[in-house]
């Protein structure tokens, strides 16, 4: 699956009362892993910046005087989430500007849904954490990503590390999909029973690398259960 993880900054927080995008960033992931594919722009948003949004993002409106206009950006920006799955957090913000922007530049452009599927990362931490904080910022802490170096919001800063929460928050799930070529009559029978192994499978051990950011990860979920993970205890009982 094609994922495309995404982030915005706007010269305020209300698209109704004529606020701009001035940055989007956004991360392409392949099986839920980076794929160095990258989207980031800067806006001139044709409006000044609010006080409270350039103390958040550090973006100066001088700064954007020279940058393309959203019109400018908007097809390469669509040819690069077109038929992806947008993973945003606290998505109807970034969504709402984004469908602004996408109506000024031209109804024929449509809406976000249009082109792609959204998936809110907000709404999963608040079914996964109920009744805590679930900022990124938030987030990164309790999944042991590493955010010190966000001292300002950034979209593409903010788009990577959301892209490392939501591996965390998912790591869990695991799915088999074997695409067997069943009729309808053989639906109840027990599929596995026709596979034939014909050669003895490759096995792929974990490099030095692998094994410390596996390492790594574990920490992350022990810290973040208040103990030890199934994985550990696992471990525990095999070596002994």
């Amino acid at each position: 699956m094609r994922q495309i993880v995404l982030d915005t900054e706007t010269t305020g927080l209300e698209a109704h009362l004529g606020h701009r995008l001035i940055e989007i960033g956004a991360v392409e992931m392949i099986g839920r892993r980076p794929t160095g594919r990258t989207f980031h722009t800067y806006l001139n948003p044709e409006r000044a910046i609010d006080e409270g949004a350039r103390e958040v993002t550090g973006i100066q409106d001088e700064f954007l005087l020279d940058k393309p206009f959203f019109r400018d950006k908007v097809d390469e920006f669509l040819d690069f989430i077109r038929g992806a799955e947008l993973i945003i957090h606290n998505a109807a913000f970034d969504v709402g500007f984004i469908n602004a922007e996408l109506k000024l530049a031209g109804a024929h452009y449509g809406q976000v849904t249009d082109h792609a599927t959204v998936l809110d990362t907000l709404l999963m931490a608040r079914a996964m954490y109920p009744g805590q904080r679930n900022s990124l910022d938030a987030l990164c802490k309790r999944l042991g990503v590493d955010n010190t170096h966000r001292d300002l919001h950034g979209g593409l800063l903010d788009a990577q590390l959301l892209a490392d929460v939501y591996i965390a928050m998912t790591s869990g799930q695991v799915a088999l999909d074997f695409a067997f070529d069943a009729s309808a009559d053989d639906r109840g029978a027990n599929i596995l029973g026709d596979i034939v192994i014909t050669r003895r499978p490759i096995v792929l051990r974990a490099t030095d690398e692998e094994l410390t950011l596996h390492a790594q990860r574990l920490d992350a979920i022990d810290k973040a259960a208040g103990g030890q993970s199934i994985w550990r205890r696992l471990e525990s009982e095999t070596v002994h």
